[in-house]
């Protein structure tokens, strides 16, 4: 893969022990809004595909003109409703066209969006967390896709007297505007006047995070971050620039991930976004499947179980390697680390197809950093690496004992606070001004800067034994996974202020089922002799790799319940509240550490 740019770090070791990377690219020029590039490539590329999305049999395509006309017009509708700076706009469905038109159509006369995990939506136990946010940012509009199937979010009281948007209204139990009626327009408004307002500090987007160690925080989202941003990436991937870049992508739009690397990705570079409306998931990968056979792009980004999934479907599909990786460029994962057979099965594929290798990397960012701060932008030929600083970006690496850093950042792509938050928004910078991310990274190469850096987990994740001993719970919770792979959907690492290391494992029921074990539920935990047996067996071959005690597991209890979206046990983004689901379970985490618990497996 050429056309990529090298890294270019320099490295500033000062007296107080921290140490500052930085890239020596220089930053390019950066958009005024997100409007500008909506402008810029209506008329570059007027007739070029702008967004994509399922439409029955068919697809239905709209072009970056018509996408401007059908912006322009929404905007006019939405001012003239009293809309603009300072009336949030919530988006509580699913990714759609419709939803990324709203989404542009909110900024283009500075009323920032607020986006929200669908779930909180669609699952009646996780309503409290759709209440919490609504109830934190405000808006004055909703928009949902469908009247029937958001009717029971749309109904609480969170939402009454707020003008409500559908795009199908059948159902509605609830009164409600549509979409069909905001793309009228408005000629009464000056919509030339109210864009040309929109500036670089103009707030774009309220972004809850995931609220993986409290409730969650709206991060102030502007227009400078996230067109910032964009030009960063595109200072890291040169080929973004060369030629129009197309994508077929799931990722949720709530999440920064989706939302706004990708999305923007597309409409920075005059690229064609593709909604895939599979996911990676039982009910959903067949989707992606029959997707990536019809609209596969030249860029792909996923999470590793979504790769995993798509190697699985590959080994004996034909057809499907070469759909995906005729016209790929880059395969780009984030939110953990790429198993290494995936990697490897990833490559041996590309090169079957390609005759070469399309430009694997990885990233490192938060909502709070807009969110790409740390990339990878040449060839790395191995998993695990998060990249150097991006351009504009400086890193501040305070080392600990044990050869890794406690990560800090600054740059322009980073928030100035969050929603109404003063008091955190203070605990979130430190003295100098750099956001503290609470993430731990190494050096790949200490004596050169330049092969990056890896993560390290998350440092408040981090627990001591009663012996004082530190446990690196993140590295260790991922190899936890490898050894149980056979069973494990996720796994919990325990041991703080214990003598030992026990993990509380959520297994995948598809995968006991395809292993024939019959289990029982006993007070929240199954048991089983042959599920004993081959956990036992996994903990030996676990231990064998272990270095000391912190590395080493010695007991383990599968879990009868998965994690629960409404108890805050797993974040909007998928991952898990370790320290929540420890609260809500310590009945069970004081079972795993008593001596005769059937249900415990001890080494």
């Amino acid at each position: 893969m050429s056309n990529h740019i090298p890294h270019d770090v320099v490295r500033e070791d000062r007296a107080d022990g921290s140490i500052i990377l930085r890239s020596k690219i220089p930053l390019g020029p950066v958009a005024r809004n997100t409007g500008e590039w909506l402008h810029n490539w209506a008329e570059a590329a007027a007739d070029r595909v702008a967004l994509g999305e399922r439409s029955g049999a068919g697809w239905r395509e709209l072009s970056y003109a018509e996408v401007l006309q059908s912006v322009r017009a929404l905007a006019a509708s939405l001012s003239a409703r009293g809309l603009g700076e300072g009336t949030p706009i919530a988006i509580i469905s699913q990714n759609s066209v419709n939803h990324g038109l709203i989404a542009l159509a909110a900024q283009y006369i500075g009323a920032p969006v607020v986006p929200l995990a669908e779930q909180y939506s669609l699952i009646h136990d996780a309503h409290p967390r759709l209440v919490y946010a609504i109830e934190t940012a405000r808006p004055v509009m909703v928009y949902a896709e469908d009247a029937a199937l958001y009717g029971p979010a749309l109904a609480l009281d969170c939402f009454k007297d707020m003008l409500k948007i559908v795009t199908d209204a059948t159902g509605a139990t609830v009164p409600v505007t549509t979409f069909d009626e905001l793309l009228k327009g408005d000629n009464g408004v000056d919509l030339d006047a109210i864009h040309a307002k929109v500036g670089p500090e103009t707030l774009a987007k309220i972004m809850f995070t995931s609220g993986s160690t409290s409730n969650p925080k709206g991060v102030l989202t502007t227009h400078k971050m996230l067109c910032v941003n964009q030009t960063q990436i595109a200072d890291c991937l040169g080929f973004l620039r060369t030629h129009p870049p197309r994508l077929l992508d799931w990722l949720p739009w709530n999440h920064v991930f989706g939302g706004s690397h990708n999305f923007n990705m597309m409409l920075a570079n005059g690229g064609s976004f593709y909604i895939d409306n599979g996911k990676p998931t039982n009910m959903g990968i067949d989707l992606t499947i029959e997707n990536v056979r019809n609209r596969m792009g030249t860029l792909s980004f996923n999470v590793p179980v979504g790769y995993a999934r798509l190697v699985s479907a590959m080994k004996d599909d034909q057809a499907l390697k070469e759909a995906f990786f005729k016209d790929l460029e880059l395969t780009f994962y984030a939110g953990a680390s790429l198993p290494l057979d995936i990697w490897q099965a990833l490559e041996k594929y590309a090169m079957e197809v390609r005759g070469e290798l399309p430009l694997m990397v990885s990233s490192w960012g938060m909502t709070e950093t807009a969110p790409a701060a740390i990339m990878v932008h040449e060839p790395v030929g191995r998993s695990g690496i998060i990249g150097v600083p991006m351009p504009g970006v400086e890193l501040k690496l305070i080392p600990d004992d044990e050869a890794r850093c406690e990560l800090r950042v600054k740059g322009p792509n980073i928030m100035e606070g969050y929603f109404e938050e003063p008091r955190k928004t203070a605990e979130a910078f430190d003295a100098d001004g750099y956001l503290i991310t609470g993430d731990a990274v190494k050096f790949v190469d200490p004596d050169d800067m330049n092969k990056g850096l890896s993560f390290d987990g998350r440092v408040s994740d981090d627990f001591k034994l009663l012996t004082g001993t530190w446990v690196r719970a993140a590295s260790l919770r991922m190899e936890a996974l490898r050894h149980f792979a056979n069973i494990a959907a996720d796994v919990v690492i325990t041991g703080q202020d214990k003598n030992e290391v026990g993990a509380m494992i959520f297994p995948d029921p598809e995968a006991l089922q395809k292993a024939g074990l019959t289990v029982m539920e006993q007070q929240g935990a199954l048991v089983g002799d042959a599920l004993t047996h081959m956990v036992r067996k996994s903990l030996a071959a676990m231990a064998e790799h272990a270095s000391g005690s912190s590395t080493r597991v010695n007991r383990v209890m599968i879990l009868a319940a998965p994690p629960s979206v409404s108890e805050g046990e797993i974040t909007a983004k998928g991952s898990l509240n370790n320290r929540k689901i420890l609260t809500l379970r310590k009945d069970l985490l004081e079972r795993l550490y008593s001596e005769d618990d059937p249900a415990v497996t001890k080494l």
